[in-house]
């Protein structure tokens, strides 16, 4: 008997470009409605539906071929919505590459903006006629911007979709860049061709075992991997739908997620660990009466560490709702590996190991039980996807590292991207690493640390963020937990700890928020804040 899964990829066999994809739905599919925009985070108040979808990037890519926008650049300035998702898919449906970035808030700085400018030296920029009217006046003094040509989607007219030609592509040629976050560095722009969208998209179909039936809701920003691979293409992927909502909306009421996939029925959705902290720290005993959270049946997360604490307290205190704990879906990637690298089996609960605490600070993975003084939980992240490789590897020597002790984590595989635009020399040293034992294999050094348990991966912490003092390893992410646990005042989520080097001696620094309502209360700030503080 086939699967439905088995079906959606046999369906697929003879599409090898995105254009193909979504022509291909549009001709099967017309009228499925794909895309739902939930304006106010609650409203569905916009649809999108496969043909709907075709003849607008049609248009968009008429267009820009008008322009000899073919292999070029092409700048995506959009807020969440389906403005974008027509500007993405008009940008390849012109050849072109597209190159998904934040739009700047009004009187903000351009900075990201520029720096991601400047290296990935677009010629067109395409945004909304509203985005272009609040950055027009920055815009005419940055010369890095002026010189390019602006055009607001929304003012172009549809019926020039009968000039549109379609264009030759190849599966290796490149769809969009992806820019990395830029938090340590500039931002890099992962250069992702139509094949490795398209065999990501097959992997988390098969991994997630989805059906042409999952219905999603996704409040992930748009210009990001997982937003943009797992949010927007998976569904066109799947033949499924989608609902979506503005990251704002999400973080003003993080209510409006539950309820959204409460009302809607959704079988798939999530987001990083804070997200459900957000929502167990947001979400009241009197809310959660009023959320049927049955049909959720993947509650993926990924994109920081997960923390056990959180999926434990989340499932306790969402039981009530039919929220089951084998829904939730830890899994890992990058845009490097243009999304998904690993991920567990689907209806199992997540895999949970201890280890003692100390020993992991010394790169030594020593099991030990729950409970004991010196143990830490840790959550894994599933195995490799298939076709692809993950190896553990001392970042000092580049051998593989032995077994129960930590290291660098290399993947190698067919969603590997081709490098960093324009950054030949960071494109040798970071995706093309040789490891012994695996001849003309190439490896992307992820810059995270980990290690494999009976081919479960566990993440233990970023290669670059690790702070030593006086000898001894620590991981940030565990000191920014231990202090915002240590006093109630202090904004879950909402700290950075970091090493600085003062007189030749790395010492500790820590960032911490505090919440509004306590800065009144704190001695420390009593004499500084005015009676107007409880709002700030």
């Amino acid at each position: 008997m086939v699967s439905s899964n088995d079906k959606i990829l046999s369906n697929l066999e003879g599409v090898s470009t995105l254009v193909e994809l979504l022509r291909w739905r549009s001709q099967h599919q017309p009228n499925q409605q794909i895309y739902t925009f939930l304006e106010d985070g609650e409203t569905a108040s916009i649809s999108l539906s496969n043909q709907a979808l075709d003849q607008q990037a049609q248009a968009i890519g008429a267009m820009l071929q008008g322009l000899n926008a073919s292999n070029s650049r092409v700048l995506l300035l959009f807020p969440p919505g389906l403005d974008y998702i027509a500007a993405f898919f008009g940008c390849v449906y012109a050849g072109a590459i597209a190159v998904p970035a934040y739009p700047p808030r009004p009187n903000r700085s351009l900075e990201r903006l520029q720096a991601i400018t400047k290296d990935a030296q677009p010629s067109i920029v395409l945004t909304t006629s509203a985005i272009l009217k609040s950055l027009e006046r920055q815009v005419t003094h940055l010369p890095e911007l002026s010189h390019l040509i602006w055009t607001a989607t929304d003012t172009i007219n549809l019926q020039i979709a009968d000039q549109w030609q379609e264009p030759l592509l190849t599966p290796n040629t490149l769809a969009f860049l992806q820019y990395t976050s830029g938090s340590t560095a500039s931002p890099k722009g992962v250069m992702i061709t139509h094949a490795h969208a398209l065999c990501n998209l097959a992997l988390i179909c098969n991994r997630f075992e989805y059906t042409s039936k999952s219905r999603g809701v996704i409040w992930l920003p748009p210009y990001h991997d997982m937003g943009l691979i797992g949010g927007l293409l998976q569904p066109l992927y799947l033949g499924a739908s989608v609902l979506l909502m503005s990251p704002v909306m999400f973080l003003q009421k993080p209510l409006r997620w539950l309820q959204a996939i409460s009302h809607y029925r959704a079988t798939v959705s999530g987001g990083p660990n804070f997200a459900y902290d957000l929502c167990l720290q947001r979400i009241t005993s009197e809310d959660r009466s009023n959320l049927d959270l049955s049909s959720w049946e993947v509650a993926f997360t990924g994109a920081e560490p997960v923390r056990a604490d959180t999926l434990e307290r989340f499932a306790a205190a969402f039981a009530v709702c039919g929220f089951r704990r084998d829904a939730f879906y830890p899994c890992y990637g990058m845009a490097e590996t243009t999304l998904m690298i690993s991920g567990g089996k689907r209806r199992s609960p997540p895999v949970l190991k201890t280890v003692q605490k100390t020993a992991l600070t010394q790169h030594q993975v020593i099991s030990t039980e729950e409970g004991e003084t010196d143990c830490q939980t840790l959550v894994g992240c599933g195995q490799a996807v298939a076709e692809h490789t993950i190896a553990i590897v001392h970042p000092e020597t580049d051998s593989e590292c032995a077994a129960n002790q930590v290291g660098e984590i290399w993947v190698s595989g067919p969603s590997v991207a081709q490098g960093y635009w324009n950054q030949p020399e960071k494109t040798q040293d970071i995706f093309q690493a040789s490891l012994a034992g695996f001849p003309n294999q190439s490896f992307l050094r992820t810059g995270d640390l980990g290690f494999l348990s009976e081919g479960e991966l566990f993440i233990t912490g970023r290669l670059k963020d690790l702070i030593i003092i006086r000898g001894r390893n620590y991981y940030p992410q565990d000191i920014e937990l231990t202090i915002e646990r240590s006093h109630p005042a202090l904004r879950s989520g909402c700290g950075a700890a970091f090493a600085v080097d003062l007189a030749g001696e790395e010492r500790l620094v820590i960032a911490q928020e505090v919440e509004r309502h306590a800065l009144r209360n704190l001695p420390i700030f009593r004499n500084c804040v005015g009676d107007s503080s409880g709002d700030r």
